[in-house]
């Protein structure tokens, strides 16, 4: 498998319970070292799908490679090149920590020099000297998470799937739990993500979405933003009526619609904000000092309400 293929490639992936369509004929690739938001309400098949890709179900039809393994031939061989990490975090109740870590350890083949070592550096990483002796359940949130990442990364896997990670931990830590999956993506690991927090999707390089079984988008954050909503809003304000005035012809004379919503006030309405865009705004702070620029992008649930409502229109008119 070479550097520029894709890490993960589903192919009209479908598993069927009965007459039931979990996941209707989904077709994925993820690009090695991104992070990669697998999206969609409860029931909308997130969970199945990462099931049949780490080889834990077997699809009705399709095909699925991760890391050049062939996972419904030979599922075992890709839970070595695999970490995973679910809602609820995967420590023993009744181990500490530490031993929760020899135990994960075993499974994974690791002599004890390598656990040291291994340990030893995540430990400092995720900040978890203090718990390494206490058990799980004496944990708080936020730590337990920290410490199921750390887990799930013992081994040095190539790809990370992590399925709603930050349920029920509070914004500080799920803000902290974010730049670790960020440092992981860094150094080379491949992340697959599902969450429920929809603006967690702007950490991410690509999202999909799913529903009732079927992908309805996938695509960069800012291709939905531009596909999926009004556009970013971008307010030039001024103390100065002439700086404003100013402003405004600038934006004019660059192409860019430009609206007065006060004497001082400008509105830019862009579907992208692209380089021709800033560019200008640039040459406007520095030409105007007296100037304000605030941009204020689509928020992502308003991305995904627009997008699951063209999916229910275009299912109407499917059925029609």
């Amino acid at each position: 498998m070479t550097d520029d293929e894709p890490i993960i490639r589903a192919a009209g992936i479908t598993k069927r319970f009965g007459d039931f369509a979990a996941v209707d004929d989904v077709s994925l690739r993820v690009e090695r070292g991104s992070i990669f938001a697998f999206l969609g309400a409860n029931g909308s098949g997130k969970s199945t799908t990462i099931r049949m890709l780490i080889g834990l179900l077997t699809p009705s039809a399709g095909t699925i490679v991760v890391d050049g393994i062939d996972v419904i031939r030979t599922p075992r061989r890709v839970r070595d090149h695999i970490g995973y990490m679910g809602q609820r975090v995967s420590l023993y109740q009744g181990l500490t920590l530490r031993e929760n870590v020899e135990f994960y350890a075993g499974l994974y083949g690791l002599s004890a020099v390598q656990v040291d070592e291994r340990w030893g550096g995540l430990r400092e990483r995720f900040d978890l000297g203090d718990a390494e002796r206490e058990k799980p359940e004496d944990l708080p949130a936020g730590v337990r998470q920290r410490a199921g990442l750390a887990l799930s990364t013992l081994h040095r896997p190539r790809v990370l799937f992590l399925d709603e990670p930050t349920a029920g931990v509070d914004v500080h830590n799920r803000a902290l739990f974010w730049e670790l999956i960020q440092e992981e993506s860094d150094s080379g690991v491949t992340v697959f993500v599902t969450t429920h927090f929809l603006e967690e999707a702007d950490y991410c390089d690509r999202i999909s979405f799913i529903d009732a079984g079927r992908l309805v988008a996938d695509a960069a954050p800012a291709e939905l933003r531009r596909r999926f909503s009004p556009g970013y809003r971008v307010a030039v304000a001024s103390a100065s009526p002439a700086d404003a005035a100013h402003a405004e012809t600038l934006l004019r004379q660059r192409g860019v619609p430009v609206e007065r919503t006060a004497p001082q006030v400008l509105v830019v309405s862009a579907s992208e904000f692209d380089e021709r865009v800033q560019a200008v705004l640039g040459e406007i702070a520095a030409a105007l000092p007296s100037v304000r620029v605030s941009v204020q992008q689509p928020e992502m649930t308003d991305v995904f309400r627009e997008l699951m409502r063209a999916a229910a229109d275009r299912t109407g008119k499917a059925a029609a």
